[in-house]
């Protein structure tokens, strides 16, 4: 078998790959719109003048209705994925709220969109195969797949790291502050459940987004929920090392009875040298960081400032000669 047959023979492939994703995608459109017609025969069958009245303000908003149908095809992907395997998702569901995505649908749509995403590379390279093979694209096309395929499958859990890492700086810098003005709060007399929605009013300028978790924190425990489950869900939320000690310190705080302005006052200064110590690596490692600019970029320019006067005082020399 020779090269082109060869080629022949991954272009069919291609094709017949290329046809199979057409007709799984129309199979699963026509599944979703055959549910979506059962659903609305019983919705017309409890209720006609409230499905006309709904169907109405969807062919008013236009735009609204095509995003709608977006998110539910997303939506039922999503919720495919989520029944293959569904102990990941309570994992998915922490990740997702590290890195602020707090809707309870959030991993459905995560998965939803990962699926879209998956589909939506394979295709395309599909797509790219026969031009591939034909040696038109060269490594161009090569690239091209291999960015797409690199996107769809590490794309979205890159876009949750950067957000979680994030969100991360911001707790970790804002932290201290935080236990400062919990000690001044508790100190002043307040309880610390008050000392919490107090802290939340100061902050929300400066770390808005630490203040989130903190209004769910006094949300959940204004519901009733007790003080350790409620920290450790905040711990959980956050997900930095200093939260989780905090919710383990008022843990242990609440069961000894050991006094909480005391304690917090120790763990305000614990954070604090923590924080210098922080600077103070970041600091010292500067000098290192700062090795290879300095050898790959000022030092060539420095060299060349200090050598050029001298080559060419020796090209003048040499040229009379």
């Amino acid at each position: 078998m020779n090269w082109l047959q060869i080629q022949n023979v991954i272009s069919m492939l291609g094709g017949l790959l290329v046809l199979a994703g057409v007709g799984g995608g129309a199979w699963l459109l026509a599944n979703e719109f055959r549910l979506r017609a059962i659903r609305r025969g019983r919705m017309q069958g409890a209720g006609g003048g409230q499905v006309e009245i709904a169907r109405a303000s969807r062919r008013n908003r236009g735009g609204g209705f095509i995003g709608s149908q977006l998110l539910g095809t997303v939506r039922v992907l999503g919720q495919q994925s989520a029944v293959r395997d569904p102990a990941k998702l309570s994992v998915l569901r922490s990740r997702l709220m590290q890195a602020g995505f707090y809707n309870r649908e959030a991993p459905v749509i995560y998965l939803g969109l990962r699926a879209a995403a998956l589909a939506l590379a394979t295709l395309g390279v599909m797509l790219l195969l026969p031009v591939l093979v034909g040696g038109k694209a060269g490594m161009m096309g090569i690239c091209a797949a291999a960015l797409m395929a690199g996107a769809a499958i590490l794309g979205p859990d890159q876009v949750l790291k950067v957000r979680r890492s994030k969100r991360e700086r911001e707790y970790s810098e804002g932290f201290p502050d935080l236990l400062d003005l919990l000690v001044a709060s508790v100190e002043a007399g307040l309880s610390l459940d008050a000392a919490v929605t107090r802290v939340t009013e100061e902050l929300v300028r400066r770390y808005p987004t630490l203040t989130v978790h903190l209004r769910f924190l006094v949300l959940e425990l204004r519901a009733g929920k007790s003080r350790k489950d409620a920290w450790s869900a905040f711990a959980d939320r956050l997900g930095i090392d200093d939260a989780r000690q905090l919710a383990t310190m008022l843990r242990q705080a609440e069961e000894m009875g050991t006094s909480l302005g005391e304690t917090l006052t120790v763990f305000s200064q614990d954070m604090r040298s923590k924080r210098m110590l922080r600077a103070e690596e970041k600091a010292l490692a500067l000098s290192a960081k700062l090795t290879v600019p300095l050898i790959l970029f000022i030092f060539p320019c420095l060299l060349g400032a200090l050598m050029l006067p001298a080559v060419a005082r020796l090209a003048h020399v040499f040229g009379k000669h």
